[in-house]
């Protein structure tokens, strides 16, 4: 596992567009669905330690927030050459055992991926209504090891934040995680 930091993707980005498949139900998922609705992206997979460290939590996010505006989609865009338990169907096992009520995508040709410049999993957007990017971080302090329990604090607030129309939270900290498995010779240039 290589530990890698999110980009930290400028704020006030306009979210990058995707059209991909929805590993559980199968339908086709794009960003223009959830137009004029705040939007929170989640670069996850299967098997990365830091992302089981996290699922459960990322399931009470979805749980917790289902009757407000804010939609949430997963992503993963691993190899599944390098990474069989990341393929589309392991992903809606994931979904289906964690109680994800959200849509889990697979970005087979990694190209949503770098369009957010999404570099690790886990790895978390918030974008506001109008699709600008208000926050890109961490879900909270905890990672796997420590004895600091996951809230997903970071997150929180920063969805709070969005929710409330308030300006986004200025204290943001890198996410930290396994770094997304690039298919050899699509590594991005930002990536290494």
């Amino acid at each position: 596992m290589v530990k890698t930091a999110s980009t930290m993707l400028e704020l006030g980005t306009q979210a990058p567009d995707f059209a991909l498949i929805d590993t559980v139900s199968g339908n086709k998922v794009s960003l223009s669905d959830f137009k004029g609705k705040p939007i929170a992206i989640m670069f996850i997979c299967a098997h990365c330690p830091f992302v089981l460290h996290v699922q459960d939590e990322l399931a009470k996010l979805g749980q917790d927030y289902a009757d407000t505006d804010l939609q949430f989609v997963a992503l993963c865009a691993n190899s599944v050459e390098s990474h069989p338990a990341d393929a589309p169907d392991k992903l809606a096992e994931q979904a289906k055992t964690c109680g994800f009520n959200f849509p889990y995508l697979y970005d087979e040709t990694q190209e949503v991926a770098k369009a957010y410049t999404a570099a690790c999993t886990p790895d978390y957007f918030l974008f506001d209504a109008d699709h600008k990017l208000v926050y890109r971080g961490q879900i909270d302090d905890s990672r796997p090891g420590t004895d600091i329990s996951v809230d997903a604090r970071d997150y929180r607030a920063a969805i709070d934040a969005v929710l409330a129309g308030s300006p986004p939270i200025e204290n943001q900290k890198p996410s930290m995680g396994c770094n997304i498995k690039w298919i050899p010779g699509n590594e991005p240039d930002y990536f290494g």
